[in-house]
């Protein structure tokens, strides 16, 4: 991980910095009179690593309407699971997300958090002095070990039969097999539902040229073509679909160009054919019957 001193560089180390990324916009969403959310944590967990990479983000996402939105409407999906009686949720490459903390979750359900050990220790000793709202615990996995994903796995559904997964952020730095792979483990019994960010391949190649340098140890990969098809293909039921462009220009987070962009009556991309399309959108699936 790199020190607080080195963070004003917006270069990331490994994959895990990126999280810091995500929490300042989360701390800047929050800071707004007419917030989406309130994430009261966010800015001590973005540290000046996070800020900083907010200034070094393509300029037409650079206010971080992509990942506010993707917060919003995962946030919206999590609550709507829990009212239908979701009995777990797992949040997977959790980061910096501090949902247990701020959502209004039942004391009674449980969240388990999976992520590499140094993030979860960093993670840990920051909000040690916070409590959280539901029963939360942390597992220290390498997810990209199948091993010891599985019997993850294994172990969290001998105690769960309804249990919703997250995996915010973490598919587009996994590659096609590594995507398809954890695809399969997680349709079974037992997982309800599965939510998740995904992206066209313009817009995965717009970023990683603005931010080449920044994002030289995680490069992004995952971007299919055909979308949300490839799940399809692997068991798995488009429950939801919902395009961030849409999001959020009803929410009024878009900068001026794209806000008149958004008003026009243009054609909306197929999110099974995204050809060149530039699109991103936030996913829910539910095993195929």
């Amino acid at each position: 991980m790199h020190s607080e001193n080195s963070g004003a560089t917006a270069v990331v180390a490994n994959v895990s910095d990126t999280a810091r990324w995500a929490a300042a916009y989360r701390a800047m969403e929050s800071a707004r009179p007419d917030a989406l959310f309130r994430d009261p944590l966010a800015e001590r967990l973005a540290g000046a690593m996070g800020m900083a990479m907010t200034a070094r983000t393509p300029l037409p996402a650079r206010n971080g309407w992509p990942i506010i939105l993707r917060t919003k409407v995962i946030d919206d999906w999590i609550m709507e699971s829990v009212a239908a009686g979701c009995d777990g949720v797992l949040n997977l490459a959790a980061g910096l997300d501090t949902r247990p903390y701020r959502l209004p979750l039942p004391a009674a359900l449980d969240w388990i958090e999976v992520d590499l050990p140094a993030m979860i220790e960093e993670k840990t000793r920051a909000l040690a002095g916070s409590a959280p709202l539901c029963r939360l615990s942390r597992r220290a996995v390498d997810l990209s070990d199948a091993r010891a994903r599985k019997e993850l796995l294994d172990d969290i559904l001998s105690r769960h039969g309804r249990l919703l997964v997250i995996t915010e952020g973490l598919l587009m730095y996994l590659d096609d097999a590594g995507v398809a792979s954890l695809a399969r483990d997680l349709c079974r019994p037992g997982v309800e539902s599965w939510v998740f960010d995904i992206l066209s391949p313009a817009v995965r190649n717009d970023i990683m040229r603005a931010m080449k340098r920044e994002l030289k140890q995680a490069p992004m990969h995952f971007a299919p073509s055909d979308g949300v098809a490839f799940f399809e293909r692997l068991g798995w039921t488009v429950r939801d679909v919902r395009s961030a462009l849409q999001e959020a220009h009803r929410a009024k987070r878009l900068p001026m160009l794209l806000h008149l962009l958004a008003s026009l009556p243009l054609p909306v991309p197929d999110p099974r054919k995204l050809g060149r399309a530039r699109w991103s959108g936030i996913v829910r699936l539910t095993r195929a019957a």
